[in-house]
């Protein structure tokens, strides 16, 4: 089993002190950034949009993974690349031509990838397994930081793997919302290549500790 990667989600840091919360979890050994990016209307939030994107990227050189979790993600796509965004995930619930959405991503120069609510189906990635570098698999239903995981979505994230496995896709699993210590060895079980954690991380006191407990690492 390969390892696992950690992707801190800047919803749960204190924005007032971006840089140096960037540069504690990328000291800590983060293996990229989570741009959780809402807009009122897809979701009851409203966070982040390219101008601090555009900070982040001056501050570190760690990939910046963005999840578009708007209605209207394709009018997004080109500013967040354009800000430094190297990995975008736009919603299957959200988009009218997932295949067009998909194809921009590659042709601007990121990495498309596709999110599911906890509700949608697996089969939703059916048609576009071959269009894809990740799919980002909502364990709770997204808005707000701090939730619980959804049990049931573990069955879902096996299903998926099992799918992606048979089609022989190379596409990267990321989980995303309630993910903990206390839960990440059963996501890591699943082959989930991706662990995006953002209370866990940024309320850790330890954070290099909290990272590593996610990853599974050996305590000193």
């Amino acid at each position: 089993m390969s390892r696992v990667k950690i992707a801190p989600s800047l919803l749960a840091c204190d924005l007032a002190h971006i840089a140096e919360e960037v540069r504690s979890v990328e000291a800590a050994g983060a293996d990229l950034l989570h741009f959780d990016v809402m807009d009122g209307h897809f979701v009851p939030n409203l966070t982040f949009g390219p101008g601090l994107c555009a900070a982040v990227r001056r501050l570190t050189r760690l990939p910046l993974d963005v999840h578009l979790m708007v209605t209207k993600p394709d009018s997004l796509v080109e500013p967040f690349i354009e800000a430094g965004a190297n990995r975008i995930s736009v919603h299957v619930e959200a988009v009218t031509h997932l295949h067009h959405s998909l194809t921009r991503i590659r042709e601007l120069g990121a990495q498309p990838g596709v999110a599911l609510n906890p509700a949608t189906p697996a089969s939703a990635l059916d048609e576009v397994w071959p269009l894809v570098d990740f799919v980002l698999i909502m364990s709770v239903n997204p808005g707000f930081g701090g939730q619980h995981l959804i049990p049931e979505t573990l069955d879902k994230i096996a299903r998926i793997r099992s799918d992606r496995d048979h089609r022989g896709a190379r596409a990267e699993l990321l989980v995303d919302g309630g993910v903990e210590p206390g839960n990440a060895e059963a996501l890591r079980s699943l082959g989930v290549d991706v662990l995006v954690a953002g209370t866990a991380v940024f309320r850790a006191a330890d954070r290099r500790r909290a990272i590593a407990a996610l990853r599974g690492d050996e305590q000193e």
